[in-house]
């Protein structure tokens, strides 16, 4: 280990205390077949996949340890990380209370809610767990991708645990994936969502490509259905049928927003909404994918494996493992620092002369796969669609800084939208 003074700058982990496993098949899911690599990994034996006490209490207090920050997020995900149990998670928060040290320790637990009952609801309000719920929409959408291991649909059982949170006064928040389904129907999802009493909204654009055959491991050969994110100039892989058509991604996102805009400034938080603001401050994006480089938010497995990201949880990406090396080596090294200057390096020429890059910033590394107009590799797919979005939003995001630099709540643009456009009706 570096004998250096270590880096003191904050970091997110994403922890995966049960790997991939999950009770669910969903169609698009991308984490499903990672099984595959610890399968191998163990030459073909089953892995135990629930994460140790060791690398538990390892990854807790380092994790709290290693950073100089008052407030520690601890983010929990899968897979379906409640196949573990309420125990599991009771051993963590104990873990945590041991190593706080006067320091406030939040926790997100990211389920597909399908077994969320009455002991998760005590156990999630009694130590205010803020709760992500996976849900695509009405029950046609969200059921389009969203099945069992038997191909039976889960929205009725997604709704039951929901029920469970809200009946416990658990805090929860839903996340999206927008797929080439429900992207047709942008007010119906926006709507019910609403309705469902969630204020805070992800929408997680779906893109993915099929693999065009095994990729290598230092245990042989894996076969992935799902390709890994492209090298530079690498393009043989075409995105499968549930990918969302990039500019109905950037419609979806104008819909929801010209309605958001009018009625729910305030009131309702769009996670996609909330970051351009921040970047029309002039404060920079709080969301990894808008940041001009990436590399400060990286996955654990259930095994102590890190990685250089969640979407990046291949054999090439492998950072070390918590019980050999410390969080902050790992996250500060030079292959991992690499990997997050290489997102503003390898940005082609068309995106570093767009107009509004400032907002973008080529998005995520993943998507980058398509050739610009000029022929040089490394356009994000979605880049229609996230064009046409941050130059729709420009004018409202203007009003919006400028009610702030005046003292004035966001909030108020509605009315003046409002006024505004009876205004125009009247003429």
């Amino acid at each position: 280990m570096s004998t250096a003074e270590p880096p003191t700058s904050a970091f997110h982990v994403m922890s995966k205390p049960i790997g991939p496993i999950c009770n669910l098949d969903c169609s698009y899911c991308f984490y499903l077949e990672k099984e595959e690599m610890y399968v191998q990994e163990g030459c073909g034996r089953r892995p135990s996949w629930q994460m140790s006490d060791e690398v538990l209490e390892t990854y807790i207090r380092q994790y709290i340890q290693q950073q100089d920050a008052d407030e520690i997020n601890f983010a929990w995900q899968g897979g379906e990380p409640t196949l573990l149990g309420v125990e599991f998670f009771r051993k963590a928060v104990t873990i945590q209370q041991k190593y706080a040290e006067g320091k406030t320790v939040h926790n997100a637990l990211q389920t597909n809610a399908t077994l969320l009952d009455s002991s998760w609801g005590d156990f999630l309000a009694a130590h205010r767990f803020l709760v992500g719920v996976s849900i695509d929409g009405p029950p046609e959408l969200h059921d389009t991708y969203r099945v069992d291991k038997h191909g039976q649909p889960t929205f009725d059982r997604v709704m039951q645990g929901l029920d469970s949170l809200k009946k416990h006064g658990v805090e929860f928040n839903t996340m999206t994936v927008v797929s080439r389904a429900n992207s047709q129907h942008p007010e119906r999802v926006y709507q019910f969502l609403k309705d469902l009493g969630s204020t805070f909204l992800q929408f997680i654009p779906l893109v993915e490509r099929a693999s065009p055959g095994p990729m290598a491991s230092e245990h042989g050969l894996i076969q992935l259905m799902l390709a890994p994110p492209p090298r530079l100039g690498e393009a043989d892989a075409a995105v499968t049928d549930w990918t969302v058509r990039a500019e109905e991604w950037g419609t979806f996102l104008t819909t929801i927003f010209d309605e958001w805009v009018r009625r729910d400034v305030g009131r309702i938080y769009v996670q996609h909404f909330d970051v351009a603001l921040g970047i029309w401050l002039g404060y920079g994006s709080s969301l990894c994918v808008f940041s001009e480089t990436c590399g400060k938010a990286v996955a654990l497995e259930h095994n102590g494996d890190l990685y250089s990201c969640d979407h990046f949880v291949y054999p090439q990406y492998r950072l070390g493992n918590v019980r050999e090396q410390s969080l902050q080596e790992m996250i500060f090294s030079e292959a991992q620092t690499k990997f997050g200057r290489d997102k503003v390096d390898t940005l082609p020429r068309y995106c570093r002369e767009c107009e509004v890059r400032f907002a973008c910033h080529g998005e995520c590394p993943k998507h980058r796969f398509l050739r610009a107009p000029d022929g040089e590799w490394g356009l994000n797919y979605l880049c229609a669609g996230y064009y046409r979005f941050f130059n729709h939003i420009d004018p409202y995001m203007r009003a919006m800084v400028g009610l702030l630099q005046s003292g004035r709540a966001p909030a108020e643009i509605m009315g003046e939208i409002a006024r505004r456009e009876q205004a125009t009706s009247t003429q």
